[in-house]
């Protein structure tokens, strides 16, 4: 495995090496009901991980956006309580498109662990492919800490995005919707609008029939008018989580991995 896209048969095809498996299905307007849903039915020795509790740091009232990332040591000892070691496969699912999984699997790269897929169409693409569910939670097999090392990837601060605002050399990239991204409606932050400068790629046009990612072509199309270098585009969102879809599928089609401002416009708007 060697793919950031998995599809259910091939996962299925994966199973005797004993991935990884990281439920990621999570609700922003009912924070209990993806927990609620894997105990109903999940992929069998699926680990659940909650969006607010696991894939982000504690949030600070006034000082961070929504969903900062997780301390990276703290994030490694809890992948490694779940078995998780640098050569073990890993898979994240959800069951809205990768939105929420692809947090999990940038995460995951952010440790500097390769050898992580999203599940392409999600828990309802495992379901629709007739392949067996369970309802038990597994009893974790711990291991140490995964190995921290430093971060290869590009993680600028608030402060780097104000320098770039007047930097040619860079490209900010909002991934909400389009709705969002002009300020007509905002379900959930104080104040709607985008960062000065930034286009609009929404994340959920990577997907097509059966929330399933678009061919390589396809998103190589989409993201054909941003900068060469992969570090200088930057890709945000509201809080951090779905700008890792459109992460995602750019790794997907070029094989590199462009930039994620992690506070998003819940930390700039702070600024506002």
């Amino acid at each position: 495995m060697n793919t950031p896209i998995l599809s259910a048969e091939e996962l299925d095809d994966l199973l005797p090496e004993k991935p990884l498996l990281l439920d990621c299905r999570f609700d922003l307007f009912h924070p209990d009901r993806g927990y609620e849903q894997y105990l109903a039915g999940h992929i069998p020795g699926a680990y659940y991980v909650h969006l607010d509790r696991d894939l982000s740091g504690t949030k600070v009232e006034g000082k961070t956006g929504r969903h900062p990332l997780p301390d990276r040591n703290a994030f490694a000892a809890k992948m490694g309580a779940l078995g998780l070691t640098p050569h073990r496969p890993v898979v994240a699912y959800d069951d809205k498109g990768g939105g929420i999984a692809a947090r999990g699997w940038w995460l995951l790269r952010y440790l500097g662990h390769e050898r992580v897929s999203v599940l392409d169409g999600g828990y309802p693409a495992w379901l629709d492919a007739g392949l067996p569910t369970e309802t038990e939670a597994p009893e974790p097999r711990p291991t140490d800490p995964y190995p921290v090392a430093p971060t290869q990837l590009a993680v600028p601060d608030l402060a780097d995005i104000h320098r770039m605002l007047d930097d040619e050399d860079y490209r900010l990239i909002d991934s909400r919707t389009a709705e969002r991204y002009r300020g007509e409606v905002e379900p959930i932050d104080p104040v709607a609008g985008h960062i000065p400068g930034a286009i609009n790629l929404p994340w959920p046009d990577n997907l097509g029939k059966g929330d399933k990612f678009k061919s390589r072509e396809e998103l190589q199309k989409r993201f054909a008018g941003l900068k060469k270098e992969p570090q200088q585009n930057v890709f945000y969102c509201g809080s951090g989580v779905t700008a890792c879809h459109n992460i995602l599928a750019y790794n997907y089609a070029f094989g590199e991995l462009p930039a994620l401002y992690p506070g998003s416009w819940s930390e700039y708007l702070l600024t506002k």
